[in-house]
């Protein structure tokens, strides 16, 4: 560059050129271990441990914010909503990610971003089938996924640890180990893939074998359970449970409010609801790969079903696409579901996508690993929507009081922090984090304390929701 090039470029004038990208010089996994080690200077990681209730709840009305999230809801589904988010502190939680990502953009941040899942909880994971028909095990719920802080995912899965371990009668040592076991867990996997190459790290995934062998044998004859089950959930027991024979042919059955027929609803401008279906299909159809769009031609549309899912969800536009291929014993199903802006925009620049579903579908395919091959996402009356199959050998643990699951919690826990690990190693800077995170357990005990303190408050957010409920502020469903 020319003398007087480079002095316009010092003094800012004009840019200096920049290396083409794929030739720019890459720091090596330890040079970037010790700038994210250098991070705990400015930010020391016994700060990830405190959360002020007052700071929270400054500007902070809970019943007002579920109110505005009703108004974009289907009016009658909402009282089914209000009432599972009331079933306990826990379900309050899964139902109020929007409340959460509030108090976190608050907190300060280590700067160190990935593809946040931005509704982290226990409950958000389970096993399902790979393209190859095998089991893994990793995150499946994408709704609010967006670039966001790993911090606040992290967190967000601690504070779901306390609650559901004090959901299940765990004492506050059964707490602490649930919340630290999450903790223990990323970070140790964090470092591992730290210094993994990009390909061996772009493939890794946490396998049905891989899952046993981390387990103790109880723990591994549950989970074994879990995924006898899931095997078992193909499209075949979707039919034989969601559809009946009527006058030779199968449709959807109909269990109001929860499952409603599509050809119930009132379509404006008088169209067949099946052939509004089947236009948003071929919408649909533009934003999968050319060799899926071959196998999805195949099928023929048969039925149409509103359906209610989740805790968070309750309300959203959730429709189930019926296809029939072959014969009977080729069904396929789908679910439509809506995509609307995720509870962290409103606090964090907005992603690449201007189409909601879009965001859901890349952000998925980014870091879940082995995505399911119908992903895809398109628009219909000016609502967003992302589409993926219903059940596909999907399974997930269960909390309940007593025995079960909730014996071999922290061990659960554990996987959770691995898949989460994998999830943000794929998608950010897996060396800056692991060189935060440490070999230590100063921040696993930094977090348990975030959780126990986050988990207080959400007790009382689900009790002034009940409060309100009682009052009839908020309206909710019976039975």
């Amino acid at each position: 560059m020319p003398h007087s090039m480079r002095l316009q470029a010092e003094l800012g004038t004009v840019a200096a050129p920049r290396p083409a990208p794929f030739l720019a010089p890459a720091l090596t996994s330890e040079q970037r271990m010790a700038a994210g080690k250098a991070l705990r200077k400015s930010f020391v990681r016994t700060a990830h441990g405190q959360f002020t209730p007052g700071e929270a709840s400054s500007g902070r009305d809970v019943v007002a914010l579920l109110q505005a999230q009703a108004r974009t809801r289907i009016g009658e589904l909402v009282p089914v909503r209000h009432a599972r988010m009331l079933e306990s502190p826990f379900a309050f939680f899964r139902g109020s990610a929007a409340l959460m990502a509030q108090d976190l953009a608050a907190s300060p941040r280590t700067g160190l971003d990935v593809q946040a899942c931005g509704d982290m909880h226990v409950s958000n994971f389970g096993v399902f089938a790979s393209a190859e028909r095998q089991l893994v095990f990793a995150i499946n719920d994408f709704d609010e996924t967006q670039p966001g802080p790993w911090e606040w995912d992290l967190k967000r899965l601690v504070a779901s640890a306390v609650l559901v371990a004090r959901y299940t009668a765990r004492d506050r040592a059964g707490q602490q180990a649930a919340a630290q076991a999450v903790v223990a867990a990323y970070r140790r996997h964090m470092r591992r893939f730290a210094r993994m190459g990009n390909l061996e790290l772009w493939y890794q995934s946490i396998d049905s074998d891989a899952l046993l062998v981390s387990l103790s044998l109880g723990a591994r004859e549950r989970a074994g359970a879990i995924m006898r089950k899931a095997r078992r959930r193909d499209h075949l027991q979707v039919l034989d449970k969601l559809t009946d024979l009527v006058d030779d042919q199968y449709r959807i059955i109909e269990q109001h409010p929860l499952v409603v027929r599509a050809d119930s609803i009132p379509v404006p401008g008088g169209d067949a609801p099946i052939e509004v279906a089947a236009r948003f299909l071929e919408a649909y159809l533009q934003s999968v790969a050319p060799e899926r769009r071959l196998l999805l031609r195949r099928y023929r549309l048969v039925d149409v079903a509103l359906k209610v899912v989740g805790v968070g969800s309750v309300g959203t536009r959730c429709w189930v696409l019926f296809l029939m291929g072959q014969d009977a014993g080729d069904p396929l199903f789908l679910q439509v579901k809506e995509a609307q802006p995720s509870v962290l925009t409103p606090y964090l620049p907005r992603g690449p996508f201007a189409h909601e579903g879009q965001r859901v579908v890349v952000g998925q395919r980014l870091i879940q690993g082995s995505p399911d091959i119908f992903l895809g996402w398109g628009s219909l009356d000016g609502v967003q929507y992302y589409v993926r199959q219903l059940r596909d050998m999907k399974g997930s643990a269960e909390f309940e009081l007593g025995e079960g699951v909730a014996t071999h919690l922290a061990e659960y826990c554990g996987l959770c922090g691995w898949a989460l690990a994998l999830a943000h190693a794929k998608s950010g800077d897996a060396a800056r984090i692991a060189g935060y995170v440490g070999k230590s357990d100063e921040l696993d005990v930094a977090l348990a304390a975030f959780a126990q303190a986050y988990a207080d408050q959400t007790e009382r957010d689900h009790a002034t929701m009940a409060a309100a409920a009682r009052a009839g502020k908020l309206a909710v469903a019976k039975g």
